[in-house]
C-alpha cells in the first residue's frame, strides 16, 4: 500500500493584515505594489508573496485601503494624527505627552515603531480606550532627541554591537567593524546612529569616541556628559581666540563707564569658588539712605557676537556642574581671571546701583556698565560669623585691602545692613506670595582620586540668603525697568508658571500620609501652606521626601520672550542678569540691556526666543549631568559601606518594588518586590504602599526601613538593597 504523502505546511506571515495596515499608515502619502510591501517586511518566496496579493485584495475589499493605480495601494486616512514627545519606561513600552490631551497617551512596545525617548512622533489614537487609559499607535518620527549614546563595545570579528547604558534605549546599536575607532572589548564609547535600514532590527552606528574602561572615575565623567551632548573640553580655536583677548584695564575704556573703585566693595561666595561674578558695594549717603550696587562681571564686553567664542558659550549655553568638577561656559582665561571679580582687583563690571532705605525700599536705580575694585573676599562661613556675633569684627582669614578709609569696621557694619535689608525683603516676598525652596544640597569630601570619604549637607543660611536677595533684587529691578517700557521691547525672561491643579492634589494626598494639610483655595493661600509645609518638616525624616515632592509639584521654570511672571517668587517680571560666567541668558540680558540704554530699537523677538529655548534645553540637560553625578558619586560611596544596615524612609512605591532613601547620607536605591519573601506582596496604588497578601503587612511611602547594600551598578548607576524590615522588628 502506497504511503499517504503529508502536505506540506505553509506556515503564514504573522499578523500580516495590521503590519500591512500599519505600513501604509505610517507612509499614507505613498502607493505600495506587493512587491515592494514585500522587500519591506523582508521575504521574497512565492507564497509569501502570494499571502500578501492577498490580504491586499481583502484589505481593498473592505475598504481599508484603496488601489490607485493598477496594482498599487494606499491606506485610507480617516483618522485624526497627532504630534507629542515620547517618554519611554524601561520595560520598553511608554507614554506619549501631548498638548491635545489632559492625560498621556499610552503607547505598547509593539506600537513604538522604531521612536526613541524623547522623539518628537506623529501618532493616531484607538477609537476605544484599552487598559483604561488613551493609547495609541506611532505612525512616525518628526523629530529625533538625539543620535548618539554612551554604551559598552562588544567585539565580533566582523562586526561590534554598542550595549547602551541608558534603561530607556531598547535597542543594541550595530556597527560595522571598520567604524568601531579602534575601540577594545568592553570600551565605554560615544556611539551615534547613522542609520536604521527597513529590513534592520537594530540601528547602524559609528563610534565616535572612546571613553575608557567602565567603571573608571574619569570615564563614567565623561560618559555623564556624553550621555547628554555635553562637551568637557574647549575646542583649540576658541582656547587660542580667548588667551589672546586684551583683558587689562584701560584708561580709554574706563572713561566709557561708572567709576565706582572707590565704593566699598566686597564678595560672599562658597569658600571653595573660583569664579565671582557679582559683588556688592555698600556707602552711607545720609537722609537715611543707603547706595547699594549689585555688581556683575561684564562678561559681553569680552564675548562679542560673531566669534567663535560667541559661539560656543552658545552652544554650551550654561557651567555645568558636576560632584567632583566644574565643566564652564566660558574658558579658563575668562571664567576665572578676567571676569572674575577677584579681590584686590580693578574689573570691568556691569551693575545695578539702588537707593535704599531702611525700610528696603528702592528710592532710586540707574544701570550700567562700570568699573570696580574688591576690596575683600568673604567666604559665606565668615560673612555668617559676622551676622551671627553682630560684632563689627571682621575674621583673620579674611583677605583686606587695609586702605585707611575702609576699614574692617566698616565691612562688617556693611554686611550686618545688607542682612537687615535682606531680611526685610525676604518678608515682604514671601508675605506677598513667594515660595522659599531650602531644599538640602547632597555634597561629598573626596580625596585626592576623588574617593567620596563622607557625605554632608549644604544648607541655606542668612549669609546665602543675602546675596540671594540682592541677586533676586537685581534680577527683578532689571526685567521690570525693560517690561515696563512703551513700546514693548523684547527681552529675556525667566519664567515660572502656575502649578498644575492635578500635580498640587496629589501633592496633597501624599503628604496628607504624614498629617499636612495644605489650602489651595487661592494663590495667597496656595503659597502660605506650601511655605509652613516646607517650614514644618525641616529636620524630620520625611524631609527631603516632601521637599523633592513639593518641587515636582511646580512647573519648570524657563527662559523666554514671553513675559508670564515668575510664581515661585511672586514677581510680574523676573530675569537672570547676574550670573553671566556660567549662563548664556545673562549674556544676552545684559547685551539687550546695554543695546536699549543706547536708544536701541527692539530686537527680534522670533530670534531671541529660539536662543531662549536653546537656553532651557541645556539648562535641563546639564541639570539631568549633574543628578547622575550625584547618584554616581552615592553609589560610589555606598560601595565601601555594604556590610552597613541603615535607616532608611520609603521615597517611592512601584508594582515592581521599593525606593528606600538612606536618611543620613540621602543615598537611594531599590528593593525589588521579588526580594521581599515574608509573603506575596502586592502593590496598593491607592495607598503608595506594597501590602502583603497573607499578613497584610504593609511597606508605604514615608514608612521607615532598615535596610544593607546588595548591589552596586556604577555602570548602570543603579543601587539595590536588601530590606531587613522595620525599625521595630530589627
Amino acid at each position: 500500500m502506497a504511503k499517504k504523502r503529508k502536505r506540506k505546511s505553509r506556515k503564514g506571515i504573522p499578523n500580516l493584515t495590521n503590519t500591512i495596515l500599519s505600513l501604509l499608515k505610517k507612509e499614507r502619502n505613498k502607493a505600495f505594489n506587493y512587491k515592494q510591501i514585500a522587500a519591506k517586511l523582508g521575504v521574497n518566496d512565492a507564497s509569501s508573496r502570494n499571502q500578501i496579493i492577498k490580504t491586499l485584495a481583502k484589505l481593498a475589499a473592505k475598504e481599508e485601503i484603496q488601489q490607485v493605480d493598477r496594482g498599487k495601494f494606499k491606506a485610507i486616512i480617516n483618522t485624526e494624527y497627532h504630534t507629542g514627545i515620547l517618554d519611554l519606561s524601561p520595560k520598553g513600552s511608554g507614554y506619549i505627552i501631548c498638548d491635545a490631551f489632559d492625560e498621556d497617551v499610552f503607547i505598547a512596545s509593539n506600537n513604538i515603531n522604531r521612536a526613541l525617548n524623547g522623539d518628537e512622533v506623529e501618532f493616531y489614537l484607538y477609537k476605544r480606550r484599552k487598559r483604561g487609559k488613551l493609547e495609541g499607535e506611532i505612525t512616525g518620527i518628526l523629530k529625533r532627541e538625539k543620535n548618539e549614546y554612551v554604551g559598552v563595545i562588544q567585539i565580533h570579528e566582523k562586526y561590534a554591537f554598542v550595549i547602551p547604558d541608558s534603561a530607556k534605549m531598547y535597542k543594541d546599536i550595530f556597527v560595522p567593524i571598520n567604524k568601531t575607532f579602534k575601540a577594545e572589548e568592553g570600551d565605554k564609547v560615544l556611539v551615534r546612529i547613522e542609520d536604521w535600514p527597513e529590513n534592520a532590527d537594530s540601528p547602524y552606528g559609528k563610534v565616535m569616541k572612546v571613553l575608557g574602561k567602565p567603571g573608571e572615575h574619569n570615564t563614567e565623567i565623561h560618559a555623564i556628559l556624553s550621555e547628554y551632548g555635553l562637551p568637557y573640553e574647549f575646542p583649540y580655536e576658541v582656547e587660542d581666540y580667548a588667551n589672546k583677548l586684551d583683558t587689562s584695564i584701560t584708561k580709554e575704556e574706563i572713561a566709557n563707564r561708572r567709576d565706582m573703585r572707590k565704593n566699598l566693595t566686597f564678595t560672599i561666595d562658597p569658600k571653595d569658588a573660583k569664579d565671582f561674578d557679582d559683588a556688592l558695594s555698600f556707602t552711607v549717603l545720609g537722609n537715611g539712605l543707603y547706595e547699594i550696587g549689585i555688581h556683575i562681571a561684564d562678561v559681553s564686553h569680552y564675548v562679542k557676537e560673531g566669534t567663535v567664542l560667541d559661539d560656543e558659550a552658545y552652544n554650551r549655553a550654561t557651567s555645568v556642574y558636576l560632584v567632583d568638577r566644574v565643566v564652564p561656559m566660558l574658558p579658563e582665561i575668562l571664567s576665572n581671571n578676567a571676569c572674575s571679580l577677584r579681590p584686590h582687583e580693578e574689573k570691568y563690571t556691569f551693575s545695578a546701583v539702588f537707593k535704599m532705605n531702611d525700610k528696603a525700599e528702592v528710592k532710586d536705580q540707574w544701570f550700567g556698565r562700570t568699573v570696580t575694585y574688591s576690596d575683600a573676599r568673604f567666604a559665606y562661613e565668615e560673612a555668617q560669623a559676622i551676622i551671627e556675633s553682630k560684632t563689627n569684627e571682621i575674621p583673620g582669614e579674611v583677605s583686606l585691602t587695609g586702605k585707611a578709609y575702609k576699614t574692617d569696621q566698616n565691612l562688617a557694619n556693611a554686611i550686618l545692613k545688607l542682612d537687615e535689608l535682606a531680611k526685610i525683603m525676604r518678608k515682604k516676598r514671601l508675605k506677598g506670595g513667594a515660595i522659599s525652596f531650602d531644599k538640602v544640597e547632597v555634597k561629598f569630601n573626596l580625596d585626592a582620586d576623588n574617593n567620596p570619604e563622607g557625605v554632608y549637607f549644604k544648607t541655606s543660611k542668612d549669609a546665602n540668603k543675602l546675596i540671594e536677595e540682592f541677586m533676586l533684587l537685581a534680577n527683578k529691578k532689571v526685567a521690570e525697568f525693560i517690561g515696563k517700557q512703551n513700546p514693548k521691547k523684547t527681552f529675556v525672561y525667566r519664567v515660572h508658571d502656575e502649578p498644575d491643579v492635578s500635580k498640587l492634589a496629589a501633592l496633597q494626598n501624599i503628604v496628607g500620609r504624614f498629617g499636612y494639610k495644605l489650602n489651595f483655595k487661592d494663590r495667597k493661600s496656595t503659597s502660605a501652606s506650601l511655605n509652613s509645609l516646607l517650614s514644618e518638616v525641616v529636620g524630620k525624616k520625611e524631609q527631603n521626601l516632601v521637599d523633592t515632592l513639593a518641587i515636582r509639584s511646580m512647573s519648570k521654570a524657563e527662559y523666554t520672550t514671553h513675559n508670564i511672571g515668575h510664581y515661585g517668587l511672586a514677581f510680574d517680571y523676573y530675569s537672570h542678569f547676574t550670573s553671566p560666567i556660567r549662563r548664556y541668558p545673562d549674556v544676552m540680558a545684559h547685551r539687550l540691556l546695554q543695546h536699549y540704554l543706547d536708544g536701541g530699537k527692539s530686537a527680534n523677538e522670533e530670534a531671541y526666543e529660539d536662543k531662549c529655548q536653546h537656553s532651557s534645553n541645556m539648562e535641563y540637560l546639564a541639570t539631568k549631568a549633574e543628578r547622575d553625578s550625584i547618584k554616581y558619586m552615592q553609589i560610589r560611596f555606598m560601595e565601601d559601606h555594604k556590610d552597613q544596615e541603615f535607616l532608611g524612609v520609603i521615597s517611592g512605591v512601584t508594582d515592581w518594588g521599593i525606593y528606600v532613601e538612606i536618611i543620613t547620607n540621602k543615598c537611594e536605591g531599590m528593593v525589588s518586590i521579588r526580594d521581599i519573601t515574608d509573603d506575596h506582596y502586592v502593590f496598593d496604588e491607592s495607598q503608595y504602599a506594597l501590602v502583603g497578601r497573607h499578613s497584610k503587612n504593609m511597606y508605604q511611602l514615608g514608612d521607615e526601613v532598615v535596610v544593607k547594600v546588595k548591589n552596586t551598578d556604577l555602570v548602570k548607576k543603579h543601587l539595590d538593597f536588601h530590606l531587613i524590615g522595620k525599625p521595630e522588628d530589627t
